[in-house]
């Protein structure tokens, strides 16, 4: 076996090039050959990059996806996030245990079949979903779950078991997907008339300088959450010191209940891509990399096509747009599972080869990104609204939205509506117009942002998807009037416990630690004291924490508290600051009984 292991290691290396970038895509494709990334694949792959062996095991073990122990020949990662929750996943996940008799997180005695949880995969609108060797399962019933069990012990490939497959390029051979885009609203931004080398044809025509203006005058802001503007940004890398630059698409859509860039990969990569290019010839960058996450690998190939096309046609490569000395590139480096790779240092990190953990900043990526060199990190919706700017003009862009949140927002719709899916919207669209528009009017409360934004309730349902007022990178849940609102809660934290990189003790311990003692007040143990030292605990994990992750994870109790006290005080049950049910009379008796004593305890609760 050990012979095996390092020969298959050593030919698995040598394809990556044997750098230490591609670490990532070594360990992948290690545990893909073999099942797992044992001790002796760790020191093997050491020995070959010349690393430690505890720099590849700090890899391994960070990654969701990665695994030092075998994960079965049929790895099933069933999403565990509230949609799913609220669409039957418990049935879905009896059946799959049942069917396979094997518990989750464990593998079958014949290494035949893997269970796993997973936190969210892009599929809020389809849900219960899960991804089998990459690929991806929809709309999950109990007896969908039974009969992929009978055709895995069958013999049948993962390939065969899927059902049908989803519209547009979901359909084509590169993808065979049965994903759907639910493509609800469409806007002018993300879906109007494009023709590939349109927008960086016009860029060339520009100064670098213009182009930058251009979408300064656009106030452009960055479409994944943050909303810093989009040609400071820009204008800063091209402004660094440094004799190469990068351009970076972060394409890692964690956040649960945001699924709008997964459809943006699937039907406007051509748009994408060439908002790269206008960023590249923008700051002065040769190379540009798309980051995208280890659930969306079964795009890869369907992306890889695209820009094999875009190079013939002159849009990338040499002379990139026909502009003569302007070479520009995009390769894809895929994630492996990691929430927090979605903070730009992180995803950076991860892009080199190492665990995805924020660094100190400053220095800021536009100063010292990938390989210390000058980097704009920007969304996929950032590029392509970029393209649009470029070809309609900035002033045309910022007539739409607010003054503060210029043009339009592709959100992601799921949960309690009867038209889950993508909606291009204006900036300044009210949630209750939006509700409207996805039939979801019953709401008693919409999650925007996901769990790391706001929760807000019908008194609120009159405020505006906007930076100065509801910020969202995309996800937006609809929460029905039957829903426990804790129990969300508590699904959300859960996820961000799982989540934290575990770099800074407030995040790590601090998110444990409400989560606790959420879990105190939803099981009815709570005293009035504890509801105040929660959100005071909150404060603080936000203040404290290194990065956004940590700085954001209270939100889901923090805004709840704010907005919906009274289903915290409803869990209180008088003055003391404990409240046990426990009752240690009735705990002995049987012991008591048997040894012939009478329990000397008080009788009460």
């Amino acid at each position: 076996m050990g012979n095996n292991v390092a020969s298959v290691i050593k030919r698995i290396v040598e394809a990556h090039g044997g750098g230490r970038g591609g670490l990532l895509d070594i360990v992948r494709d290690a545990q893909r050959e073999l099942g797992c990334v044992s001790d002796e694949s760790v020191s093997v792959i050491a020995r070959l990059l010349g690393l430690s062996s505890v720099d590849v095991e700090g890899v391994v073990t960070f990654y969701h996806f990665f695994s030092k122990t075998p994960v079965g020949k049929y790895g099933i990662y069933l999403n565990n996030s509230v949609t799913a929750v609220m669409n039957g996943r418990a049935a879905v996940a009896k059946a799959f245990s049942e069917a396979a008799g094997v518990e989750f997180g464990g593998v079958t005695a014949d290494g035949l079949i893997g269970l796993f949880d997973t936190s969210c995969i892009g599929m809020n609108d389809q849900e219960p979903a899960a991804i089998i060797n990459g690929t991806v399962f929809t709309s999950l019933t109990a007896e969908k779950a039974k009969s992929i069990v009978a055709g895995i012990k069958s013999g049948m490939s993962v390939e065969s078991l899927v059902g049908g497959f989803g519209d547009g390029a979901n359909q084509s051979e590169l993808v065979r997907s049965m994903v759907k885009n639910n493509i609800v609203r469409k806007g002018p931004v993300l879906f109007g008339e494009f023709t590939p080398g349109a927008a960086i044809g016009k860029a060339v025509a520009m100064k670098p300088e213009e182009v930058i203006e251009q979408v300064k005058i656009s106030n452009l802001r960055g479409r994944g959450g943050a909303g810093f503007p989009t040609g400071m940004k820009w204008e800063f890398c091209r402004r660094a010191t440094g004799d190469r630059r990068f351009v970076i698409c972060n394409a890692d859509e964690g956040e649960p209940g945001t699924f709008k860039d997964r459809v943006i990969l699937t039907e406007l990569p051509r748009l994408l891509f060439e908002g790269m290019a206008v960023a590249g010839y923008a700051v002065g960058a040769s190379e540009g990399i798309l980051y995208l996450r280890a659930e969306y690998m079964y795009l890869k190939a369907h992306l890889e096509d695209v820009l094999a096309k875009l190079r013939e046609r002159k849009v990338l490569g040499k002379n990139a747009g026909g502009k003569s000395g302007f070479d520009f590139d995009i390769r894809i480096t895929m994630g492996a599972g990691a929430y927090v790779c979605g903070e730009e240092s992180a995803l950076i990190e991860s892009a080199e080869g190492r665990r995805g953990e924020p660094r100190n900043r400053p220095p800021f990526p536009v100063e010292a990104g990938y390989l210390d060199r000058p980097t704009t990190v920007n969304n996929v919706e950032s590029y392509c609204a970029a393209a649009r700017i470029v070809m309609e003009g900035g002033d045309w862009f910022r007539k739409m939205g607010t003054g503060q949140s210029a043009g339009t927002k592709l959100v992601s719709v799921s949960g309690d509506c009867k038209r889950p899916g993508i909606y291009e919207i204006e900036f300044g669209t009210t949630l209750q117009t939006l509700l409207e528009m996805v039939e979801g009017r019953t709401a008693k409360a919409v999650q925007v942002g996901g769990p790391s934004g706001v929760c807000v309730g019908k008194k609120d349902f009159g405020r505006r998807i906007g930076y100065e007022d509801l910020s969202t990178g995309g996800s937006i849940i609809v929460i029905g009037p039957e829903r426990d609102l804790l129990e969300i809660v508590r699904n959300f934290m859960e996820f961000f416990v799982e989540e934290s990189c575990g770099w800074c003790v407030p995040c790590r311990a601090g998110n444990v630690l409400l989560l606790n003692k959420l879990e105190k007040i939803i099981d009815g143990h709570a005293g009035k004291n504890d509801i105040a030292e929660l959100e005071s605990w909150c404060q603080t994990v936000k203040a404290m924490s290194r990065c956004g992750l940590g700085q954001t994870s209270p939100n889901p109790i923090y805004t709840t508290i704010q907005n919906f006290r009274q289903l915290y005080e409803a869990k209180v049950r008088g003055d003391a600051e404990y409240v046990t049910e426990f009752n240690l009379a009735e705990a002995v008796k049987a012991s008591c009984e048997a040894a012939g004593r009478i329990p000397n305890v008080h009788e009460e609760h």
